[in-house]
Order: C-alpha cells, then structure tokens, then sequence
C-alpha cells in the first residue's frame, strides 16, 4: 500500500464523507489515492484553499465530526492559512493534510519550499492557528498521525489539525504499515469530564440563593450539544438565560427566559441583566473583549461584585479576564447534567419572580423599541426589515452563515435562533468570505436543510469563486449578498474615532460617485442563478424564490449603512470607547451598574 492509499483508507474507516481541496503538484499523490476511492469519499475541488477550509470548518459546526483538506506545497497551504486561524479561534476541527517537497530536496531550495530556518518548514507558518502540526517523512509514520491528528482535532477543546506529507511519502510503498481502526485508538474515549459533586453542589446552592442569577451560554455549551439540559435547568430554577453570539439558539429566541446576545451590539435584556446579576452561571464563554464590551465594568459584565462561575472544558480560559467565585473545568453537558440531577433529588427551585418581573419588563422595552424604528419601505431597504424578511423565508432549522462587515453586527443582535448550530460565523479570527464558502460545507453536512450566506458586498468579492464551486457540484446555496458599496464597519470605526474615512467605500476615483460590481451579473456568469433587489417591494418574493430553488442563488441587495444600536461598548485603547446609544441607556446610564 502507498502512503497515499494508506490515507485515503484511514479517512473511509473515519466516516470522512468529504476531503475539500485544491491541486497541485505536491498533492497529486493523495488525489491519485482518493480518486480510486470515489464511490467511498467525494474529493471536491475549490478555486482557493481558503474556502476548501472554510467549507471544512462550517462542515464540522454543523455535523460535529471533522472532515479534511487537501492542499499542495508552498502557496497552496499558506493560502490555507486564513481558515485555519478561523477555525481556531472558534474551536472547530478539521484535519488538513498539506502536501511539501519530496524529502531527497529537502533543504536544497526546491520549487515552493519553505527552507530558510529550518527545511520543509511548512509546518511552522501555521504552528499558532493548528491545535497541532504533524510531518511525516516516511509513509510508515503514516498510521501514528493519522489516528493521533483525528483525535487531536476533535477531542478536548476541538480545532484543526495538520498533517504535512512529503511528496514522495504519498508514492512510497508501506508494506509493513497498516490501517489503524479508529474505533479502536480514540472513538471510545469519553470526552466529557464532570464535575465533582462538592463543586456541583456548591454551583446549585450559589444559583437557587441568588436574587438574580443569569446563564449565560457560549460556544462551548454549543459543542457539547447541552441545549435541552441548559433549557431543563434554567426552566426548572427560573433563570433568564443570556448568551455569546457562538451561543445562539442554546435558548430558543421565543422562550421566556431568552435574553438575547450580549455584548457590543447585543440586546438590552442581556446586557441590563448580566450587568445587575448578583450571580453568573457562565458555560463554555472565553469572554473575548465584543461580547464583554471591552471590559470595561457595568456596560455588559460587573465582575466582581458579581458572583461568577465559569464552567469550560478549556482550563486555560477559566480565570484569564475575570476573577472567578468558583471555577470549574469540566464539559458544559456533563455539569449541567450534574446539577439537573441534585436539583431534581432535592426538589430544588429557585424564587425569583421579582428579577423574572424585571427581566420582562426589559424584553417588553426592546421589543417595543425595535417596533417603532421598523420601516419596511424605506430606500435603501433598512437593515431591519431585511433581517425580518429573511428570517420569515428561512426554515426554522434553517442554517445561516453570517460574514464579517457591518451586516455582522445587525445580524448578531436582530436575527432570532431557535436552534444551537444555525446561526454560523467566524467570531474569534473574524475571517473575511468565512460564510460565502462555509455555505457550502453547511449545506454539505445538512443537505436536507436550507443554507444561507448572508455577507458583505467586500467579503463576496473576495471570495466569490465559492458560487463556481456550487455550480460545479451542484450545491443549491444561497448567498444574500448586504450591499452597502464598502466596508462599512471600518468606516463607522474611522469616522467616529478620526472624524474622517479613507479607502472605505467603494467609489469610482475619477468622479466619486458610489461602485459596486453587478453581483447578481457575476452569479450568471458562473452559471448559478442571480437577483439584484434595489426596492423593498422586491425583497419577499426574491428571498424566497432563491432559498427554495434547487439551485445555487445570489441576490444582491441594497442596503443602507446604517449601525445598529449599541447597548454595551467596545474599546480598542487609547482611543475613547464610545457609550450606549440606546434610550432607556442615555437617559438612565446609572441603569448600567
């Protein structure tokens, strides 16, 4: 057997449905492997390895299982870069199998390798954005990483592997050199360590005393599928529930104890309740600085006085931007599993009908507030009404992919998740074209469910070869493509911090009237269908015809720049951080402590 097919034969025996990729020299010994395999494994051939990793990386959030990439030496791999570092920051896993130099060359300079520290140096580019990179310069190495880069990638605190091949790895025999059966090295391994019972029992009494407790939910409640346990515990204590945007759907938005995104752009029930919390249950959440509004005390967190517990799997993140009243390192399913069974032993319940009082008073606010600034037939169309219509196309179990830009922003705070893993996006490394690829892969995992990429008109130029790749394979995505003429997040930031913008919206330098490519245009052209919506009485009929359609679609909206409101803050020192625009806020600002 050679290296290639020892490869190929390991993915088969991990259920790896997909392998993503691009050619390339480096790698033809692996496709030559998996080719032979087709009617066992799909090869799918992107135009950039960007998108064949963040085709991967959406595949996993959605599937919970990692599938993996193929990418030739030199700037086929480092073009994977990118979505690495995506799929990194946001714990998603996916094992990229990289291509290098035949190992005779190795340090002689040979086409495309990277050799001036140490040779075939690959591995090093992308050593901060892989939980772990493997070489192998022999085809008998091969089985070893295999089974331990699976199990790297998704066991622990998930994300992306790296297993660097030779070129000639992949053409040697490997006789002596046999398949290893995952089942067999890591599929049985229990992930999910729990707590002890003293800390689950002190975790219980901190949240049935408290006079206002809040849960909130991240990524890590996410990627440990506790939905129904964190809906079970927070209904049977009665408490409101709060989450990061990784934690969307946890909680359906329609629940009564659905608080909404914290943060920089969250809801004013989330950031009013996790404000005043006397105690905080906080599940699988790293804290980053949007979804805590820069740190900066009472606009979304007061830690301390308040109380908190920090559940996560990640003993690193426990403690780095808050002091913690009781820290522990355990899987979000198995804690909340631990404290369901003591609450329910000992009949516990929690009595908190005055902060559940004032918990609705706030959603009602919101609510109302966010009814009298909707305007349907405004022109531009107004953010708002395109996320309504939307969302009113979109399936319930739908799964929507959301870009970086502006739109990111309106998205995270207004569009209501009913499901864990329906609302995707690239939030810690916040990757540019992570949804106008990611699509794909989504669609992939879940092809009997509607996929959606909701992306800025800067992020879709960019990676906008993803729709030829649709075409090819027949993947009937649809991208919503939020036009603004620029990149509209960074002309808010430079206005408001400098006075002025620079190179931020697209324009025409001779004349400085407005440009925008025709992207419904473009999708004709690869061969996918296109729509360009300029007017509200538009936008119903070609959201629903393009998310019904059997085929890819792109519809190309006009939409005006306008920010949401802001009911935290963010800080990028030593520039001033900017204060809530919110009325109830602006009014009242003590409300925030």
């Amino acid at each position: 057997m050679r290296g290639g097919d020892l490869i190929a034969e390991y993915l088969v025996r991990e259920n790896v449905p997909y392998v993503f990729g691009l050619c390339g020299h480096g790698i033809v010994g692996l496709m030559d492997a998996l080719g032979q395999r087709a009617d066992r494994i799909k090869m799918i051939g992107v135009h950039h390895e960007q998108v064949a990793g963040y085709m991967a990386d959406a595949y996993y959030r959605v599937a919970h299982r990692p599938a993996a990439t193929f990418t030739s030496c030199g700037p086929g791999s480092v073009n994977l870069t990118i979505a690495l570092a995506c799929a990194m920051m946001d714990s998603s896993a996916f094992v990229a199998i990289t291509g290098n130099v035949p190992t005779p060359q190795f340090n002689r300079g040979p086409f495309q390798e990277t050799y001036r520290h140490h040779q075939a140096d690959f591995p090093s580019v992308i050593r901060p954005y892989v939980k772990r990179t493997f070489q192998v310069p022999r085809p008998e190495m091969l089985p070893l990483a295999l089974r331990q880069a699976f199990k790297t990638a998704a066991t622990g605190r998930p994300g992306p592997v790296n297993v660097d091949v030779p070129l000639d790895v992949f053409a040697e025999d490997a006789p002596a050199a046999a398949v290893p059966d995952p089942r067999e090295w890591w599929h049985e391994i229990d992930r999910r360590p729990a707590p002890s019972p003293e800390i689950a029992r002190r975790a219980l009494e901190l949240l049935v005393s408290a006079q206002r407790p809040v849960i909130l939910v991240g990524n890590g409640t996410v990627l440990a599928e506790a939905a129904p346990e964190v809906r079970r515990l927070a209904e049977l204590l009665g408490i409101p529930v709060a989450n990061t945007p990784q934690g969307a759907g946890v909680m359906p938005a329609d629940h009564r104890l659905a608080l909404g995104v914290v943060g920089r752009n969250g809801t004013y029930p989330a950031n009013q309740a996790t404000r005043q919390a006397d105690v905080l249950l906080a599940l699988g959440a790293r804290f980053d600085d949007r979804v805590s509004s820069g740190w900066i005390p009472g606009y979304t967190f007061t830690i301390p006085p308040t109380r908190l517990i920090h559940v996560d799997i990640d003993s690193e993140e426990i403690g780095r931007n808050y002091p913690v009243h009781l820290g522990v390192v355990a899987d979000v399913k198995s804690f909340v599993t631990a404290l369901l069974a003591l609450a329910e032993a000992g009949n516990a319940r929690g009595r908190h009908e005055k902060w559940l009082s004032e918990v609705a008073a706030w959603q009602s606010d919101w609510a109302q507030f966010n009814e009298r600034r909707y305007r349907p037939d405004a022109v531009p169309l107004q953010p708002e009404h395109v996320i309504r219509t939307l969302r009113r196309a979109v399936p319930r179990d739908g799964i929507v992919l959301v870009d970086v830009g502006v739109h990111h922003n309106w998205m995270v705070q207004q569009w209501p998740v009913y499901q864990p893993q329906t609302l995707l996006q690239s939030w810690g490394f916040a990757a540019m074209g992570f949804a106008v690829g990611g699509v794909l892969g989504a669609k992939l995992a879940a092809p009997g469910r509607r996929a959606v990429a909701v992306c800025g008109d800067g992020g879709f130029l960019m990676t906008s070869n993803a729709v030829a790749t649709a075409v090819e394979y027949g993947i009937p995505a649809t991208w919503v493509v939020w036009n603004n003429y620029g990149y509209v997040s960074i002309r808010d930031l430079q206005k408001g911090a400098f006075g002025k913008e620079t190179t931020t919206m697209f324009s025409r330098e001779a004349t400085g009237e407005p440009f925008s490519p025709d992207y419904a245009m473009l999708a004709r052209a690869c061969g996918a269908e296109g729509i360009r919506v300029t007017a509200p009485s538009e936008l119903d009929d070609a959201l629903a015809t393009a998310i019904r359609s059997d085929r890819p679609t792109v519809v190309d909206v006009t939409v005006d720049v306008a920010a949401p409101i802001a009911t935290g803050t963010w800080q990028l020192p030593p520039l001033e951080h900017p204060e809530p625009n919110y009325p109830a806020l602006v009014a009242a600002p003590r409300a925030r402590g």
